[in-house]
């Protein structure tokens, strides 16, 4: 198999390091691997694939004269909205993690178990949707497609490693009864903060907002209604979701559980008579989505209700990044996208 020169921005961040770590487990054919970060965190050593490398600090001139194939970002929308068009003009493709591109017109947001296809009209740079997305469209596409969603209506409990390492200290802190705080406004060990990004006029924050947008993007149908509510919860990794959905017709529970349950990336943990179901604890450090607590909602004709859990980290963020990478490289080898 060809091999490609890859490079990683955010290279230090938690998830710039989890790329290299999914990148390896999945052994992404790589000729040359860049890491790319702040100028203070330039010259720090990251193994990788057996071998150190040095952290690069990243410039206008970062790109040159690599032959950069594809560059993985994960350091903030200002950076990318600066260097993903500096990269993509050097020949890279750019598979982005934050939020700078994901509502343009012309970027694909893509989750490959739901619009792979998407990847073909990229331009340089494909956006990854936001962690809470994308564990929600894996599990609700499929059933979209069988029974037509009408309105959804998303509760999450999200982990603190959605915040960053600032998030991640904060709640390590307080749990040794540290008070001082590096991200959130209150204390979030033994809380629960209703409040992920910033407020806006509407009401909802930044987060919700992100949600319901992207959803509607991702799963290509603009008629959706959605609304959101995101909560902040004392967990290291790991989000969960309650979701409400209502279809445009009935249903049957059962062939909902086997659509479910064939659905790639989907793993079905339902049996409460057996306390079996989603957790944090279980899906931290795994790829798929896993899904329970499937019953009817019975306070309208053609509902049901979901409880959907995945590693924010992971999925909602690197390993989704290398899946998109590993299509891209498939749809350049079948010749079905040009380099």
């Amino acid at each position: 198999m060809q091999k490609y020169n890859i490079a990683i921005v955010g290279a230090t961040g938690m998830v710039g390091r989890k790329f290299l770590e999914v990148l390896e487990e999945r052994q992404f054919p790589i000729a040359n691997c860049y890491l790319f970060a702040s100028a203070r965190s330039a010259g720090t050593r990251i193994k990788f694939m057996g071998e150190d490398h040095v952290v690069e600090e990243l410039t206008e001139t970062s790109f040159d004269g690599k032959n950069i194939d594809i560059a993985l970002f994960s350091a903030g929308a200002t950076v990318s909205k600066k260097f993903a068009p500096i990269a993509a003009s050097r020949g890279a493709v750019v598979i982005d993690n934050s939020s700078a591109w994901r509502m343009e017109k012309d970027v694909p947001l893509v989750v490959p178990e739901v619009n792979p296809q998407e990847i073909l009209k990229h331009k340089g740079i494909i956006a990854n949707p936001n962690c809470s997305t994308i564990q929600a469209v894996v599990v609700l596409k499929p059933l979209h497609d069988h029974y037509k969603i009408k309105r959804i209506v998303y509760s999450t409990y999200q982990a603190v490693s959605g915040a960053g390492m600032g998030g991640y200290l904060d709640l390590q802190n307080g749990i040794r009864g540290e008070k001082t705080l590096q991200k959130f406004p209150h204390p979030i060990f033994a809380n629960c903060i209703p409040h992920i990004d910033v407020f806006l006029d509407n009401g909802y924050t930044k987060e919700e907002m992100k949600m319901i947008q992207e959803t509607k993007k991702i799963m290509g149908d603009y008629s959706l209604r959605i609304t959101a509510t995101t909560v902040r919860v004392p967990v290291f990794y790991g989000h969960s979701e309650s979701i409400n959905v209502e279809f445009e017709r009935d249903f049957d529970l059962d062939e909902l559980r086997e659509i479910l349950t064939k659905s790639p990336g989907v793993v079905v943990v339902d049996d409460p008579k057996n306390n079996q179901y989603p957790m944090p604890i279980y899906a931290e450090n795994k790829d798929e989505v896993f899904v329970g607590r499937i019953r009817r909602d019975e306070s309208v004709p053609s509902g049901v209700n979901l409880w959907v859990v995945a590693d924010n980290i992971r999925k909602g963020a690197a390993t989704n990044a290398v899946q998109i990478a590993q299509k891209v490289v498939e749809y350049w080898e079948s010749g079905q996208l040009a380099r």
